[in-house]
């Protein structure tokens, strides 16, 4: 399975999931210079997140249900379902559940 990590700061700032923020080049030197934090892994609920193999995770991070944190949303290529952890604020995540439309777990069908 593969582990969910995220390498560079996301836009909620440092805080958001424990990622240090980017950090930028110095004026005058090339786009080279510019340095990301270290990969972290991400928990929800007290556990790592993972996807189903082969794994191929796609995460993003939206405010979803209108509370102000954001929620973390991981597409997976197993069967294109998403799930979804409910951002509880500081960096943390809740228990995932499956993305729903009319009670059916959604699925994005795959283009191969």
């Amino acid at each position: 399975m593969l582990i969910v990590m995220l390498a560079a700061a996301l836009a909620q700032g440092p805080d958001a999931a424990g990622v240090a923020p980017i950090r930028a080049a110095q004026p005058n030197r090339s786009a080279k210079s510019v340095q990301f934090a270290p990969p972290v892994r991400l928990q929800a609920a007290g556990a790592v997140i993972r996807t189903e193999a082969p794994g191929y995770a796609a995460p993003a991070l939206h405010d979803l249900d209108g509370d102000g944190h954001a929620d973390l949303v991981v597409g997976q290529f197993k069967g294109g379902k998403m799930m979804v952890y409910p951002g509880l604020g500081q960096g943390r995540f809740g228990a995932g559940d499956w993305l729903r439309a009319a009670g059916d777990v959604v699925e994005v069908p795959g283009v191969w």
